[in-house]
């Protein structure tokens, strides 16, 4: 593992703890699902996201089926868990899960990353969205 690596590693734990995919009371704070919105525009027309808390962030991905295990390993070594969510005949309907703080870059990067893995694979990345808990500071604005 490079130094750089392990840096990103230690300020993930630092800006993610006690948060997880299966927290209660998260909420939908901001979605990105149409290509010709910039990840800028939908965090900046999301009043419900807090900027500088953790989110849970779920990029929705269709698979072949065949390809649902290769898509986990890669996944998983960018702390992404991939988790079923429905089965259409030889598609599968997945969620690409992780706890990050969200910006405009990474979520463009991390977008476009998407897309490449399930085109190599063969599928399609639909968008993703992002969660926080209930009670965020800014979740009654």
């Amino acid at each position: 593992m490079s130094w750089l690596q392990r840096l990103r590693d230690l300020a993930g734990k630092r800006e993610t703890a006690g948060l997880t995919p299966d927290t209660p009371d998260l909420r939908v704070v901001v979605t990105a699902f149409d290509p010709a919105v910039a990840d800028s525009a939908a965090l900046a027309d999301a009043p419900g996201w807090t900027a500088a808390a953790p989110a849970v962030l779920t990029h929705h991905l269709s698979l072949p089926a065949d390809r649902i295990a290769e898509a986990a390993a890669i996944l998983a070594q960018d702390g992404y868990e991939l988790r079923e969510q429905e089965r259409d005949g030889d598609r599968v309907r997945v969620h690409a899960v992780r706890v990050q703080v969200l910006d405009a870059l990474h979520c463009a990067q991390e977008r476009a990353r998407m897309a490449g893995l399930a085109q190599r694979l063969g599928g399609d990345a639909l968008g993703w969205d992002a969660r926080q808990p209930g009670d965020s500071p800014t979740a009654s604005a």
